[in-house]
């Protein structure tokens, strides 16, 4: 089974697939966590650090068709260590997976023009990389304003030396890309939503694991 955890930057992700991780090993499953991109394993991943770092320019300066392509190279860099892990465990845990591309990206485009987007992003990863599909996706809901504050909280990454990155440091892009996520949670199958922040009050770490964990383990059970 592959899980992924969706989300803007700031929402939680790494901290929850750690704390999943952690948990399910603990029940018994057989679990393995990997964490997109992988900035320092792969040469896409290292140029996506770079891309973030503003090397190429400001979010607005380059087209979502080729950062998708970053994205998408960095995982199919990964694609034996996707399907191995497939093969070796029960459950495998993502942070970020393919969805998080095609939010990231979709949420640049005028509305007109993101289906056609979508569909490139999917042909790509799924189709021609052949990269399989996650059978659970669970979206870690957050507003813009609440997660930068969680961002300027986050330790040194190992890909910038910058409090935020591009995509962090823009609070309105960020907007953006919740509002898309939103939109395909609602579109598509295989989506669970998590509200991070209902009513304006920012839930705990271990309430919003536990609700991650009860969701997970009920379907791996299925």
């Amino acid at each position: 089974m592959l899980v992924a955890l969706e989300g803007i930057d700031g929402s939680g992700k790494g901290t929850q697939a750690k704390l999943l991780h952690q948990s399910l090993s603990t029940d018994g499953f057989v679990a393995e966590l990997i964490s997109f991109p992988r900035y320092s394993e792969t040469r896409f991943g290292r140029a996506i650090g770079d891309f973030l770092n503003g090397r190429f320019g400001t979010l607005a300066d380059v087209s979502p068709y080729l950062v998708s392509l970053l994205y998408a190279g960095d995982r199919f860099e990964s694609k034996q260590v996707i399907l191995d892990a497939a093969a070796k465990n029960d459950l495998v845990i993502f942070d970020r997976y393919v969805p998080s591309n095609i939010a990231h990206q979709v949420s640049k485009m005028p509305a007109a023009e993101r289906k056609e987007l979508i569909d490139w992003i999917e042909t790509i990863e799924y189709g021609i990389y052949e990269l399989p599909k996650p059978d659970l996706l669970v979206l870690l809901d957050l507003p813009a304003t609440q997660a930068q504050k969680l961002i300027a909280q986050k330790q040194q990454r190992d890909y910038t030396d910058k409090t935020a990155d591009l995509q962090e440091a823009d609070a309105e892009y960020l907007e953006n890309v919740r509002q898309t996520y939103l939109e395909l949670a609602d579109c598509q199958s295989g989506w669970h939503c998590i509200e991070c922040n209902p009513n304006e009050t920012l839930r705990t770490v271990e309430s919003i694991h536990e609700e991650i964990r009860s969701v997970v383990t009920l379907a791996a059970r299925r």
